[in-house]
């Protein structure tokens, strides 16, 4: 009796290799691979993720192709189309690696409902160690990234999977085709898509800068930091992929992983806080609203502050659709301690705009910025932009990259061109940080101080 054939449902695992769920789908029989286009979350998508996701499925398809077979792309709810594909196969089983977002792990309850019979296999996830596996000695979820990443050291994580494209014998069937790709903005330059592409870039990282990553991974000035990012979003590389090949010395890159995995573990125990405030105690603070609230934000988000190196960031994310780290927490900073505009506005901008735009690491990483997160402390930390821009760009040349009215400005002007002795043509600071600071410590310290630090 032969085989039956599978399903392999891909979602945030655009790859063939290293993939757990395609080497036990592949276990069992012939395999069709399956891309559902579902409307919940393409809608919100940014173009960026938008235009980067489509070039992956159309590598994916170039790549089945040459096996003599294709990515099968259907459009509508999953519920829907996921049982109708199976039924069509024929299918036993359909595989998937388990999504622990919010609107993920709910998605595929309600497929595994809908498909009835047919069992719904998830293997794997797109961590190195998925969400619910690490608890505190007392059973509760981790609040704090220091004792999480000893925790997440400590258990590991397995060898890359087995799995290969070549490996598996492939089935074809009628596709609804690859949606076409959203018109993107003149001059925005995307990353090159798909697995082989994010190998290469690994490759790249790996054998040019990892070595010096620890010293040199704020300066944004250099570009020596991984940009690993948008693949390991759409899982073109799998972060255990990557951490087979890292060594004690790697320690640095290695925590950079694991705040990923954090912050997916935050979101997994906490679904509310993509939304709301992780710390309680700040949920008093009020942030501006109204037309001159509006209008600061818009300068903030065309590069228009005044600023130099807040002005560099949101302008090369409008170029990259892509921000250097440090750079991110400085301009998340500026938005919600300068201008007392609310995270949430930055973090949906940010969505809206990156090619690696991430729900767990996007939200959070604004939280730890605006100070209403996880982190212990963040009383203090309101990043002054100018002290920022010399320590991390030193020269400037971050800056006369994306600011090109300051490309003729050597240093110290090119981080404070209002301190100029001749006009430079360069907008003036829409605020005084001075000021503006001052006002923060103030909101943060009239907050009372009876209420739980976190939920």
């Amino acid at each position: 009796m032969s085989a039956l054939p599978s399903v392999l449902w891909f979602r945030r695992d655009l790859r063939f290799h290293d993939h757990p769920a395609l080497a036990k789908a592949a276990g069992k029989g012939p395999v069709l691979a399956l891309f559902v286009v579902d409307p919940a979350l393409m809608r919100p998508a940014g173009l960026p993720r938008r235009a980067f996701l489509i070039r992956t499925l159309h590598d994916m398809d170039r790549r089945l192709h040459a096996r003599g077979s294709n990515l099968v792309v259907r459009c509508g709810p999953p519920e829907q189309v996921v049982p109708e594909v199976a039924s069509l196969v024929g299918a036993a089983e359909v595989h998937i690696s388990a999504d622990f977002g919010p609107y993920g792990a709910a998605r595929d309850r309600r497929v595994a409902d809908a498909l009835g019979t047919v069992t719904l296999v998830p293997t794997g996830s797109p961590y190195a160690v998925s969400p619910p596996r690490l608890t505190t000695t007392s059973g509760g979820p981790y609040k704090v990234f220091t004792p999480f990443f000893r925790a997440w050291h400590r258990h590991g994580w397995p060898n890359p999977a087995a799995s290969d494209i070549q490996t598996v014998e492939w089935l074809s069937s009628p596709s609804e085709g690859i949606p076409d790709e959203p018109a993107l903005p003149p001059g925005l330059q995307l990353p090159a898509a798909g697995e082989e592409s994010g190998q290469e870039a690994w490759l790249h990282f790996r054998e040019g800068h990892l070595r010096g990553y620890r010293s040199e991974r704020d300066r944004p000035d250099l570009d020596v930091t991984s940009r690993l990012s948008p693949y390991l979003h759409v899982g073109s590389l799998h972060p255990r992929t990557l951490l087979s090949a890292l060594g004690p010395d790697d320690e640095r890159f290695i925590t950079e992983l694991a705040w990923r995995e954090f912050y997916a573990s935050v979101l997994w125990f906490w679904p509310e806080s993509a939304r709301a405030g992780f710390n309680a105690r700040m949920s008093g603070l009020a942030f501006d609203e109204g037309p001159d609230a509006d209008a600061l934000f818009e300068e903030w988000c065309e590069g228009r502050t005044g600023y130099p190196i807040i002005d560099a960031g949101m302008r090369q994310l409008k170029a990259e659709a892509w921000m250097h780290n440090r750079v991110r927490m400085l301009v998340a900073s500026f938005l919600v301690k300068d201008l007392h505009l609310h995270w949430r506005r930055g973090a949906r901008h940010f969505m809206r705009a990156l090619v690696d735009g991430d729900l767990a690491s996007n939200q959070h990483g604004w939280q730890w910025a605006a100070g209403t997160g996880t982190d212990a402390s963040p009383y203090f930390r309101i990043f002054n932009p100018v002290i920022q821009s010399k320590r991390f760009d030193p020269e400037g040349d971050y800056i006369r990259r994306w600011v090109p009215e300051l490309r003729g400005v050597s240093a110290p002007y090119v981080h404070e061109p209002w301190r100029s002795p001749s006009p430079l043509g360069y907008v003036g600071p829409i605020v005084d940080h001075d000021v503006e600071r001052k006002r923060s410590l103030a909101a943060y310290a009239a907050l009372p101080r009876n209420e739980s630090p976190s939920k």
